[in-house]
């Protein structure tokens, strides 16, 4: 009995060579599947590709809203980027798309699944160990790095004599992936790591240069940490221009909607280049281009509302949860029990970070300028300066001595901490009398400390 197999299909050269090669080289019962997360314009044309390349089944499916909800959102929450920049869209597509490998397999008998990673990325590791961890009986393949090795050229040939149903278009001088959260662009030109990323990398992303002189104010309103409404306006027009629907809330697109919007304003504006030195799992460098301007936006508004509800514990605590998290799911082990513990926690900080943030857009910067919520620690009467200051100045002395006791006591018992004098001569010293500064030999150090002072400051 032929064995079947489920492939991970883009609709792509390499994919649909992949069908025939599984049935001609292996004596597979190819089923495809389509899985769009926010990339693919036509699944019904890359559906009848797949079939016509012969696959006897084909899914397609349109995750997005799934890949938002249950997956970039517990990462926003997390606070996880790698690295502390990257904000993993890849990685986070990929369990998605392997738990539905695994799921159309189930339901078609199949024996095998197979995907189109090749031997030197992390994305074998993602969804070989993915696989693992909810279908251990399943056999993995990944044509490119078990068998099927065909330089482009070589693919190209195999489908014209096939008569497969592939457009050979230009070969990109880029390797791209993208899904909403985020597009990441690397190869060619870009392995050289001093020079400045081509324009014709990004697709997402206005360059600074080319971003709109006025800025655009974005509010963002936040339910237990997830995004759930949007407005923005230009700042000097006062009203709202678009107001999006709440990604639970029953509106049209949901949270997926919203993302993709904010692509849209975020990439016109410039903002979510992310150039980085990276550290694959497989244990070498890589240097890696992303557009995320969602992604950028929503971490940077959800930190800065965290910053105001959280406690300070808590808040040093969760950047090492947010650095732990990141690492699990850039290694591909997000179907493991330590995600779903680092889950529980996240989400117990999460039940207060509910209100607003407004941020403003502008020539590649998304800076945060204003924040609201019902569950605020910031306290105006405690911060002020000014009438009304409810501190306690005079606890402060107290609240210092306990602080310092450990200090003072070591420098009593073992020695006071070794430094070097910094007043060893005269040359250091710098008298003011009456008329102000006296010059001197104190003149050069002043001039040495502070670049740019001029004659006519010093006489002063």
């Amino acid at each position: 009995m032929t064995e079947k197999i489920v492939l991970a299909y883009s609709g792509g050269l390499d994919t649909t060579v992949a069908v025939k090669w599984l049935i001609e080289e292996r004596g597979f019962d190819v089923v495809a599947l389509t899985i769009d997360l926010g990339s693919q314009p036509d699944l019904a044309a890359i559906r009848q590709r797949a079939l016509s390349a012969g696959a006897s089944r084909a899914y397609v499916l349109d995750a997005r809203a799934p890949f938002i909800e249950r997956f970039c959102w517990p990462a926003l929450r997390a606070g996880a980027l790698y690295q502390g920049q990257y904000p993993l869209a890849t990685a986070l597509g990929r369990p998605l798309i392997a738990q539905l490998l695994v799921e159309v397999a189930a339901r078609e008998g199949a024996s095998w699944i197979a995907h189109g990673s090749t031997g030197k990325g992390n994305d074998q590791v993602r969804f070989d160990v993915a696989t693992g961890a909810l279908a251990p009986h399943l056999k993995v393949l990944a044509p490119l790095r078990d068998g099927m090795s065909m330089t482009r050229e070589e693919e190209i040939a195999y489908a014209r004599a096939r008569q497969l149903p592939i457009d050979v278009k230009p070969e990109s001088p880029y390797s791209v992936d993208e899904n909403l959260w985020g597009r990441s662009i690397e190869a060619g030109v870009l392995e050289d790591a001093l020079l400045i990323p081509p324009e014709d990398a990004f697709r997402w992303t206005s360059s600074v240069d080319n971003a709109p002189a006025s800025s655009l104010l974005v509010e963002l309103d936040f339910e237990k940490g997830i995004p759930t409404a949007m407005t923005c306006s230009s700042p000097s027009a006062g009203g709202p221009a678009d107001t999006f629907p709440s990604p639970s809330g029953g509106g049209q697109g949901g949270g997926a909607a919203l993302v993709a919007e904010l692509n849209q304003l975020g990439g016109r504006h410039g903002v979510g280049r992310i150039d980085m030195i990276e550290d694959r799992f497989v244990g070498i460098k890589s240097r890696e281009v992303y557009e995320a301007p969602a992604a950028v936006i929503l971490h940077a508004a959800h930190r800065a509302l965290e910053d105001l509800v959280l406690d300070g514990e808590a808040a040093r605590f969760k950047t090492s949860v947010a650095q732990e998290y990141a690492r699990l799911v850039y290694q591909g082990k997000w179907f493991t029990s330590h995600r779903r513990d680092l889950d529980a926690y996240v989400l117990s900080t999460q039940q207060l970070v509910t209100g607003r943030v407004r941020v403003k857009l502008h020539k590649g910067t998304a800076q945060v300028v204003g924040r609201s919520s019902p569950y605020s620690l910031y306290r105006p009467k405690l911060a002020t300066y000014s009438a009304g200051d409810q501190f306690d100045h005079q606890a402060a002395v107290g609240f210092i001595k306990l602080v310092g006791l450990p200090v003072r006591t070591q420098a009593e018992v073992q020695g006071i901490a070794e430094t070097e004098p910094l007043l060893e001569d005269d040359r250091h010293v710098v008298e003011v009398g009456p008329g102000g500064l006296e010059r001197g030999l104190a003149e050069p150090v002043l001039r040495a400390a502070v670049p740019g002072v001029v004659d006519a400051d010093l006489r002063r």
